[in-house]
């Protein structure tokens, strides 16, 4: 494989490297990588990849682009606000670098295709935000003997490694059990500094490189934890599971499973009740049946929007504020996507409440629903 003398002009600071050079950007130009997510983190990892030379880049996204992610995720703009991230996304790319080839998957990475799709690649980079997909990414990886390139985000904090189980642990190793459904908000629900999926993407793709490359120390074993608030780096040292369900000794799982399963997500829950924005709106309109709505969003989400008569009592404050509720009301909880809700709705129950309703979807579904003009976040 050669280098055009289009390629030679484009790549020439990495040519005059001697870590790089005419070989290494050949390597580059060969290697396969797939990236799992085009938003927050996809969007710096993919970016930097192209204009570095990688010669086939694989996008798996079948989500939309929406007024909220254009703060983090830059390889979007103002006018794809309800196109397909994946068609935004490979414009983008090619544009950036015609040189290279741009794979596209408009769909989920799910058990029944990842094997499939991760195969064709030489290193897999996963930019996802949810616990399902990462370890369904992990557990497809450890399976066909591929790196997993991983990073996380919240807030003001992210981390990373790269996950290779031959070499060392895997994600599953340093995360046995997926946390309970609600526990760490998402993005969506807790934020994340827009600038932050921007340091840890780049961080990945460098991972990235270094791997294709073969220079440097890659992050296996270890989890680089970083801190945008105090500009601090840590770093911790990780070690191989040897009962690691996966990549241990005596593994037991030999095939991808039902990751929402795993997760707790999808089932039917026998712990409380959903209930529609709608139906939340015609309880309320109706006259002789007390109700109340109480939202558990922190205060600043509350000066955003709310819904009128409804009750804040910050989730991180319900257990001492029990008392400004009364059993025998019937309560209907809400959020801003339904996951701090239950958990509310979880404390209420250990405390005697039992007429207890989630408002499925939060207060976006209700400004989806109910009221159009409500701005949201």
């Amino acid at each position: 494989m050669t280098l055009s003398k289009e390629e030679v002009k484009r790549y020439s600071r990495h040519l005059i490297m001697p870590e790089v050079g005419m070989a290494g950007q050949k390597k580059l130009k060969n290697a396969k990588v797939l990236c799992v997510g085009t938003g927050g983190l996809g969007s710096p990892l993919a970016l930097y990849l192209a204009a570095a030379g990688v010669g086939r880049i694989g996008l798996v996204d079948s989500d939309v682009v929406d007024f909220s992610n254009l703060q983090r995720q830059v390889l979007h703009h103002t006018s794809d606000v309800g196109r397909p991230k994946i068609v935004s996304a490979s414009e983008k790319l090619r544009d950036l670098n015609p040189e290279i080839e741009i794979v596209t998957y408009d769909t989920m990475l799910t058990a029944d295709n990842a094997l499939d799709i991760c195969a064709q690649y030489d290193i897999i980079a996963d930019g996802t935000d949810n616990f399902p997909t990462r370890y369904l990414t992990n557990d497809a990886c450890v399976l066909l003997g591929k790196p997993n390139v991983y990073a996380s985000i919240f807030r003001f904090e992210g981390q990373a490694s790269v996950f290779y189980a031959k070499e060392g642990p895997c994600y599953r190793c340093l995360y046995p059990e997926p946390p309970p459904p609600g526990e760490i908000p998402s993005c969506a629900e807790g934020g994340v500094l827009g600038i932050l999926p921007g340091i840890l993407g780049l961080i990945q793709a460098t991972e990235v490189i270094k791997l294709i490359l073969g220079v440097g120390t890659p992050l296996i074993g270890r989890l680089m934890m970083f801190d945008a608030l105090d500009m601090k780096t840590q770093e911790l040292q990780l070690s191989k599971d040897p009962n690691c369900p996966i990549c241990g000794t005596s593994a037991t799982i030999d095939r991808l499973v039902d990751y929402e399963a795993f997760c707790g997500f999808g089932g039917t829950s026998t712990v409380h009740e959903e209930i529609a924005a709608k139906d939340v709106e015609r309880i309320l309109k109706a006259t002789g049946r007390p109700i109340v709505l109480l939202d558990v969003r922190d205060p600043h989400e509350w000066e955003i929007c709310r819904i009128e008569g409804a009750k804040l009592i910050p989730l991180d404050t319900l257990p001492e504020r029990l008392h400004e509720l009364d059993t025998a009301d019937e309560i209907i909880v809400y959020c801003l996507m339904g996951g701090r809700s239950r958990k509310a709705i979880a404390l209420l129950q250990e405390a005697g409440f039992r007429k207890l309703r989630n408002m499925s979807g939060g207060i976006r579904a209700w400004a989806d629903d109910v009221d159009k003009t409500m701005t949201i976040y």
